[in-house]
């Protein structure tokens, strides 16, 4: 467990412990309440602050199956999740009842989730297959197949009308979703494409890949990469901006790392999970001042990123593409990240769902 002992760290939440493995999580747009996915297929809604304990506030045993993707509605209202089990679920986040469940809402486990608008969400799954849902009727409104292997992430524009699917085959596709056609597809890269961020005022869209690698795409212009940056050897699993030009990578080796782009500099290493574990998942706090990991163990850590937002990059120096091992803010030391270890043999087990109602009407 990582400690905030040193006086030149900034303050962050306490680590929020599982009795599972967290596989996904996700924080609430205004409020200090996280949405964490277990492996069993549960849900648990838990709130967390600087100054007091961590409190678990509702949790949801309604998968039967490990959680693959969480979102929040844009005013925070409601909890989209997607599972393993193929389904797709709604819940309201006041009063924790489920509101809708779509019961094999693919024919494959479904990945990936994007919220595209006040009652829709787009889902991807592991064969490549886009599915835009209207909420409130439970009917897909849109199904595209172009990729031949897993949608890994996605973005939606401002206009909530083009979605931009990165997957696990190696390309990046432009979908338009009022169109409902897809509008065009990059070139086949050797890596696949794992994660994806909007940077630099919506001009550039970053893409992690299984190389190491960072991708850049002009915004617009999906058929070919305007420029990348190796981060190491190690694949990139997800991104989080901080600022318009510095973001925090999550890689398979267990680091949470700093990068600026353009100019293109890995800043340094802002925490660790537990040593080999891979980085799954983060998200970054409604007040913006913590990024929050998850990992192959049962804890989700919060990095505070406010010391980040105002680090300067010298471009009369020759870039970095290791940087600092550990940035001066961090709290992470490598021998804190050997308590609680996990049995990693474990499998996804089905975790029987003790709900049988198919939706419980708004």
């Amino acid at each position: 467990m990582a400690t905030s002992s040193a006086s030149h760290v900034p303050d962050a939440p306490s680590d929020i412990d599982h009795e599972d493995t967290v596989t996904t999580l996700q924080c609430h747009p205004t409020e200090n309440i996280l949405a964490s996915g277990l492996i069993s297929g549960d849900i648990v809604l838990s709130s967390f602050d600087v100054s007091e304990s961590n409190q678990e506030l509702k949790k949801f045993p309604h998968h039967k199956k490990a959680s693959r993707a969480l979102r929040f509605s844009e005013d925070g209202r409601r909890l989209y999740s997607v599972s393993k089990d193929k389904s797709l679920l709604c819940f309201d986040v006041e009063t924790g009842k489920l509101k809708k469940r779509i019961r094999n809402a693919h024919e494959s486990s479904i990945y990936s989730m994007v919220v595209t608008g006040t009652h829709f969400v787009a889902t991807g799954d592991d064969d490549g297959v886009l599915k835009v849902w209207d909420m409130r009727t439970k009917e897909a409104t849109v199904e595209m197949k172009e990729c031949e292997d897993f949608i890994s992430d996605m973005v939606v524009d401002d206009n909530k009308k083009i979605i931009i699917a990165s997957s696990g085959e190696g390309t990046l596709t432009a979908f338009n979703i009022r169109r409902k056609r897809m509008e065009l597809q990059s070139e086949l890269f050797d890596s696949e494409m794992l994660c994806l961020a909007k940077m630099k005022q919506g001009q550039k869209l970053i893409c992690g890949t299984g190389e190491g690698t960072l991708s850049f795409f002009n915004w617009g212009e999906w058929g070919n990469i305007s420029d990348r940056f190796p981060c190491g050897e190690a694949e990139i699993n997800c991104i989080m901006p901080v600022t318009e030009y510095i973001a925090v990578i999550g890689t398979d080796d267990g680091y949470i790392r700093a990068v600026h782009v353009l100019p293109n500099r890995v800043l340094g290493v802002v925490g660790q999970h537990m040593e080999n574990f891979p980085v799954e998942a983060m998200s970054k706090t409604a007040d913006g001042t913590c990024v929050t990991t998850c990992s192959h163990d049962q804890h989700v850590k919060f990095w505070n990123i406010e010391e980040l937002k105002r680090q300067k990059v010298d471009t009369s120096k020759k870039g970095s593409k290791k940087g600092k091992k550990f940035l001066k803010f961090s709290k992470a030391k490598k021998d804190d990240f050997f308590s609680g270890l996990v049995d990693m043999d474990r499998q996804d087990e089905d975790h029987m769902d003790s709900d049988d109602l198919d939706e419980d009407s708004d």
